[in-house]
């Protein structure tokens, strides 16, 4: 006979808390090249506990002083106003100086010190599963390459940095949120300017499938 209590039991089987899923921001640099859009990505090194030995975009999780970082230009409106859908004000405006701030830190290229921020685009939201075991609220920005200033090299985040086709990219073994985000980027592409700006119900890839916000 069982003599544990019935409270005992479900302590036993309560299933834990998901892990809080961090701010964090990833940045699409692009340029036309004669075969087609190219985008800029890099190599996450072994050592990495996220997304070890991934081909991925150059990005990170917002730091405190991304809120009140000087910029030389602020983000574009309708930027903001995008990440507004899930964002108070500070962080919304942090989302766009952290992606310019992790793609110098990690590829080398600049939008200039303080940074220039008016050229950032708004793309697209993922958020990690929530049984993994690290989590991040990702916020996909777009910028294109003329944009930014310097040569792309390594760092002690991404290896092999480099500018890749679209088809080139597709064609590898990308980690599944990379890939639905590359081809959602295709998409916009796709788009006039105006229509870009029109959007309104804006894509987020969670739970391992796509919703609008």
């Amino acid at each position: 006979m069982d003599a544990s209590h019935p409270a005992d039991h479900a302590q036993t089987t309560r299933r834990p808390q998901p892990v809080f899923a961090r701010h964090a921001a990833s940045l699409i640099v692009w340029r036309e090249a004669a075969h087609g859009p190219e985008v800029l990505m890099g190599l996450r090194g072994a050592g990495h506990r996220f997304m070890p030995n991934r081909l991925v975009f150059p990005g990170g999780a917002v730091d405190r002083r991304d809120r009140t970082a000087q910029a030389a230009e602020e983000p574009d409106p309708a930027t903001l106003q995008a990440l507004r859908r899930n964002a108070q004000a500070p962080l919304a405006r942090a989302l766009v100086y952290a992606a310019a701030r992790e793609l110098e830190e990690e590829t080398g290229l600049s939008f200039g010190t303080p940074p220039r921020l008016g050229a950032i685009r708004y793309l697209c939201r993922a958020v990690t599963p929530p049984d993994a075991k690290i989590r991040f609220n990702a916020r996909f920005l777009i910028a294109e390459a003329s944009a930014v200033h310097g040569t792309p090299c390594d760092s002690h985040e991404l290896e092999g940095v480099r500018y890749y086709g679209l088809s080139e990219a597709l064609a590898l073994d990308l980690a599944r949120p990379t890939r639905v985000v590359l081809t959602e980027f295709q998409t916009y592409l796709a788009l006039t300017d105006e229509a870009r700006r029109a959007r309104t119900a804006l894509p987020v890839f969670k739970r391992r499938s796509w919703v609008s916000e």
